[in-house]
C-alpha cells in the first residue's frame, strides 16, 4: 500500500544520506504516490491504481491500521498483506529504520488528529468492549460445557462515525434446554453507540464511554431473552504496554426497566495480552491474553462472581482482516449453578476487503 521507489533513481539516492521520512519519501515515493500522498495521476504513474491504492491525507482510510501493517508492506511489498504485487519489496533497499522513518512521514500526512491511530486498536477479547472505534463485523458462539445445555450465537455490526464514534447491533440466535427439550429463537437485540473521548500515541491509551440499550425480543419463556428492556452505561479504556503486551479495562452498570423480571448488575473486565509475530514481527499476529471478569448484582444479599477467560486470537487470512479467537470462562467461584463455557468469535474487519480477499 505504500510507496513504489524507481529503482534507478533509487540507486543514484543511495550515495546520500537520507535522514528523514520526508527526504526518503521525496528521493522516490512521489512517482506513484505524488508529492502530496494523494497519489500520482494515472497518466504520470504508467500503471493502473489497485482498488487498494492508498491516499495518506485521508484520515479515516489513513489511520485505522496499526504502524506494524505499513512497515510490513514496505518491507516485504504487497503480496506481504496479499495486496497488490504493484508495491514491490524495498528491505534490500532500506534499513529498518529508514521504513519506520517513511511510515512516519505518512503517518503526518493526515492532519486531523482527532483520529486515533490504529496502534491503539488491541486486539479483541471475547467479552470485554474494548475502547477503539471499529468498522468490523463479528460472529460470536458460546457452548455450555456443564450444567444446563446451552447455545448462543450472535452477530455484531460495527460501523464508525467520523473520528471518535462508532454505533453497534448486535442480534442474538440461541438454543437451550431448560425445559427438557431443545428449544432456540432470537434473544435480546443489542443497540448501542461508543465514543473515545480520549487517545494519545504518547502515553499509548485510549479512552471511550458506552451507552447501550437491549430490547426485549426475545422469548423469555424459552429462556432465550430476559424480559425487560435493560440500559447499560459503560467506559472502556485500553493501554500499549512494553513488549508488545496490552491491557484493556471495560467497567459499567446494568439498569433494567423492570427490576423484578432483572437486577440492576455492576461489571468489570479486564483483559491483558501479549501480540506474538512471525516474520520478525512482520507477518501473522497470534495474540494470548487472559480476561478476568467481575460482576454483582445490585441487591441485597446478592454474591461477587469471578471468571477467568484464558483465550488467544488467531490470524486467519493473510492481510489480517479476517480474525478468530477461541477461549474458555471458567467460573472461580459459586459454581454450583454457573457453567463452563466454550466461546469463540469470526471477526471480519471489511473496510479492508472483502471475505473472499486477501488470502
Amino acid at each position: 500500500m505504500l510507496c513504489v521507489f524507481v529503482a534507478g533513481l533509487l540507486g543514484q539516492q543511495s550515495k546520500l544520506k537520507l535522514d528523514t521520512g520526508e527526504e526518503i519519501f521525496k528521493a522516490g515515493c512521489v512517482s506513484c504516490h505524488g508529492p502530496d500522498g494523494k497519489g500520482q495521476s494515472q497518466n504520470l504513474a504508467g500503471f493502473e491504481r489497485p482498488a487498494t491504492f492508498p491516499d495518506f491525507t485521508d484520515c479515516p482510510t489513513a489511520t485505522p491500521e496499526p504502524d506494524v501493517q505499513w512497515r510490513a508492506i514496505v518491507t516485504n511489498g504487497g503480496k506481504a498483506r496479499a495486496f497488490s504485487q504493484i508495491m514491490p519489496s524495498f528491505k534490500d533497499q532500506l534499513t529498518p529504520e529508514q521504513i519506520v522513518k517513511v511510515v512516519g512521514y505518512l503517518r503526518s500526512l493526515c492532519t486531523e488528529k482527532a483520529w486515533p491511530q490504529g496502534d491503539l486498536n488491541v486486539p479483541r477479547a471475547l467479552i470485554a468492549e474494548k475502547a477503539f472505534p471499529e468498522d468490523e463485523t463479528v460472529v460470536t458462539g458460546t457452548f455450555n460445557a456443564h450444567g444446563a445445555p446451552g447455545i448462543g450465537s450472535a452477530v455484531v455490526y460495527e460501523k464508525r462515525f467520523g473520528a471518535r464514534g462508532q454505533l453497534e447491533a448486535m442480534v442474538p440466535y440461541n438454543y437451550t434446554h431448560d425445559t427438557g427439550a431443545w428449544q432456540s429463537g432470537f434473544g435480546d437485540v443489542l443497540i448501542g453507540y461508543k465514543y473515545a473521548l480520549f487517545h494519545s500515541m504518547k502515553k499509548g491509551s485510549i479512552f471511550s464511554v458506552l451507552g447501550e440499550v437491549t430490547a426485549p425480543t426475545g422469548d423469555s419463556t424459552k429462556g432465550t431473552g430476559g424480559g425487560s428492556t435493560v440500559f447499560e452505561t459503560s467506559a472502556a479504556y485500553g493501554q500499549l504496554l512494553p513488549a508488545d503486551t496490552f491491557l484493556q479495562m471495560h467497567t459499567g452498570f446494568e439498569l433494567p426497566t423492570h427490576t423484578d423480571i432483572l437486577p440492576r448488575a455492576y461489571y468489570l473486565r479486564t483483559a491483558l495480552g501479549k501480540t506474538f509475530a512471525t516474520e520478525g514481527g512482520l507477518g501473522r499476529r497470534w495474540s494470548p491474553m487472559a480476561e478476568f471478569i467481575y460482576d454483582r448484582d445490585l441487591v441485597t444479599g446478592a454474591k461477587n462472581n469471578w471468571d477467568i477467560v484464558p483465550e488467544i486470537q488467531i490470524p486467519l487470512s493473510k492481510r489480517l482482516h479476517i480474525l478468530g479467537s477461541i477461549g474458555f470462562r471458567i467460573p472461580v467461584n459459586n459454581t454450583a449453578d454457573r457453567p463452563k463455557q466454550l466461546m469463540f468469535y469470526i471477526l471480519w474487519d471489511y473496510v479492508d476487503g472483502k471475505v473472499t480477499q486477501g488470502w
